[in-house]
């Protein structure tokens, strides 16, 4: 029984506005329009549609506008004030695997992850909000959308609903999917390689409106294709008007001139039409027609059979598709098929060794290629044990459909990177661990999945980041277990979205004195060196899985990154007396590891017992080769 409120329509007096766009929307659609608001009328329509002579057309462009679209490419442009904490102990193998499972907000995560992966990644697939009216909106927060992530995720205390679910019935439905849509693809775009790829899966709610943004963001240029991808393998009899038995997937390349799509290999089906009747010893083969519609002035002319019958030339309103002499020369290599008897309408042999070795990638994915809609959910239940149905995801992607994409756009071998920010429960890691281990591939994945709470959370899961990873952590281990001579990366490093370490200045107007003493230090209460060691890396731009060695120096720990690249050191006090030690054998080691780039080396600031210590362990540094001397 639902409860009325005082925000029930119920409880309302009739709302005459609504009502008019109403009638107004029936009589012409094309005059309501999403304001700031929600609903609207284009007045400037409702005077053409009345012709009035005083409308111009100065503001007419080919492209597509809504409220608020300004305000998202700004967001897109703002800088993250966050950084990834890493959570070692959710993870799978961490000291060695080279991917990376991130619980966040994915626009923070995409913005942070600029420096590292810029121009790094070769496949971007994703499966956002379809926008059909029950999806959740994250609504982005232009000032400090640190804070909006923690307060959708339950992490701040927070007045009302902190997700909410987008109905069509709202006079911001499109306007809301694009706000959230278009700063996560501007700033995506950019983390693409030169010949990299995106997928992105849709259907009919925004399929056209995202085509559009894509055009924007990518340039138009750039398309590839629309794939259909049929979901369901038996119609919806109830649908009340067509039963909706497919999705899209739209195809961006970062750059047409650079991306090509890999070979797909050859089915069973295909080898099956090849044959060698003849016993050719070049082998398999088979026949194709030699005629066409196509006007072609050397194309009519007649052959002899091998029986010695003579056909006048190729049936009426045809051509041969090649001239008499080429004609000759392919009949006496044995290269035209005149059938058993050698009395048939000739036909050209096609070598299956002389052919491309795979297949080009079609439009049309049916589900017996790359599964469908119940393959996905019986894929997840058989990973992840769920104590709640209503957890279980309805919208989850089968692995051989993202394994297809895997196949056309990445090499095996080539370590590419595979981002997919809206990770839901993992199908894009599951599928990469699949396909590393079909094609002993070494492909690595970056997911990003903003820890959405469960609708009924249970012992083990409360988010949908914790689904995510499960799966991750069962699919490796499956994997493992069936194939036990492979020895391929199943594991996955997790980083969760935070505020940053460093402490920003927030002075307290009415206790100058107190908010002083609070930023003595700048480090914020309760940030382990860990956490501080992979801020600087993001700040730096190095990757997030290199590889981070540890030495005892004069009895501090100092840390070496990327190689020497950067050198840290963390600890909570630096006397004089320590100085000069630590220095040297900072120097030495920096020596040893002679990295190929310049060195950073990083100190806590309010370790140093006074100014001089700082200046001292500066100097000895800077004389000795590393100039990048920085404290926190």
């Amino acid at each position: 029984m639902k409860k009325l409120t005082a925000n029930d329509p119920e409880t309302k007096s009739p709302d005459l506005v609504a009502e008019n766009i109403a009638r107004f929307k029936a009589l012409f659609p094309e005059l309501v329009t999403e304001g700031p608001d929600g609903a609207a009328v284009n007045v400037d329509v409702l005077k053409q549609l009345v012709g009035d002579k005083t409308v111009t057309d100065c503001d007419e462009k080919y492209g597509l506008n809504w409220h608020g679209k300004r305000r998202a490419r700004q967001l897109a442009l703002t800088p993250s004030t966050g950084t990834l904490r890493p959570c070692p102990e959710d993870s799978v193998d961490w000291d060695t695997t080279q991917n990376l499972m991130i619980e966040g907000d994915n626009l923070e995560v995409l913005k942070l992850l600029q420096k590292s992966y810029a121009g790094k990644v070769k496949l971007i697939y994703i499966d956002p909000p379809y926008n059909t009216g029950r999806d959740f909106i994250y609504k982005d927060d232009f000032r400090d959308n640190i804070r909006n992530y923690k307060r959708l995720t339950g992490q701040v205390d927070d007045e009302g609903s902190p997700l909410t679910s987008n109905p069509d019935t709202s006079g911001r439905f499109h306007t809301d999917w694009l706000n959230m849509m278009y700063p996560r693809l501007k700033v995506a775009h950019a983390l693409l390689r030169r010949d990299g790829v995106l997928f992105v899966s849709c259907d009919d709610n925004e399929v056209a409106n995202l085509r559009i943004v894509l055009d924007e963001i990518f340039g138009a240029e750039n398309f590839i294709a629309s794939v259909i991808w049929q979901k369901i393998y038996s119609p919806k009899n109830a649908a009340r008007h067509f039963s909706e038995d497919h999705d899209y997937i739209l195809v961006y390349a970062r750059s047409t001139e650079t991306w090509r799509p890999r070979l797909l290999p050859r089915t069973e089906a295909m080898e099956a039409r090849y044959d060698n009747p003849d016993n050719d010893p070049r082998g398999l083969w088979m026949s194709d027609n030699l005629t066409a519609r196509n006007y072609y002035s050397e194309g009519v002319y007649p052959v002899t059979c091998p029986s010695g019958r003579v056909i006048e030339g190729p049936p009426p309103g045809t051509y041969w598709r090649v001239s008499k002499e080429k004609f000759e020369e392919l009949d006496r290599d044995n290269r035209i098929w005149w059938g058993q008897d050698g009395n048939n309408m000739p036909r050209l042999k096609r070598f299956l060794s002389e052919v491309q070795q795979g297949r080009v990638p079609q439009t049309l994915w049916s589900y017996k290629e790359v599964g469908h809609t119940q393959d996905a959910k019986k894929e997840l239940l058989e990973l992840v044990h769920f104590e709640h149905r209503d957890n279980v995801l309805d919208t989850v992607k089968p692995t051989s459909l993202v394994r297809r994409m895997l196949q056309i756009a990445t090499a095996p071998e080539d370590g590419n990177i595979v981002l997919d920010f809206f990770a839901g429960s993992g199908p894009t890691g599951h599928a990469v661990l699949e396909q590393n281990r079909q094609d002993g591939g070494n492909r690595r994945f970056v997911l990003v999945q903003i820890p959405e709470p469960l609708p009924k959370p249970e012992t083990h899961l409360r988010t949908l980041a914790d689904i995510t990873k499960e799966r991750l952590r069962r699919a490796g281990k499956k994997l493992k277990e069936e194939h036990p001579d492979w020895d391929g990366d199943t594991g996955f490093r997790v980083f969760k979205l935070d505020s940053s370490n460093i402490r920003a200045w927030e002075p307290d107007r009415h206790n100058l004195d107190q908010t002083l003493l609070d930023h003595v230090e700048h480090i914020k209460e309760g940030r382990t060196e860990q956490d501080i060691l992979y801020e600087l890396l993001l700040k730096l731009g190095l990757d997030l899985c290199v590889p981070i060695e540890t030495r005892t120096i004069a009895g501090k720990a100092v840390h070496s990154i990327g190689g020497g690249v950067l050198l840290a050191c963390l600890a909570t006090e630096i006397t004089r007396e320590e100085v000069e030690p630590l220095a040297q054998g900072i120097v030495a080691w920096h020596q040893a590891l002679a990295p190929a780039a310049d060195t950073t080396c990083v100190f806590r600031d309010s370790a140093f017992a006074d100014d001089v210590a700082k200046t001292n362990l500066a100097a000895i540094l800077e004389q000795a080769g590393i100039a990048n001397v920085r404290s926190l």
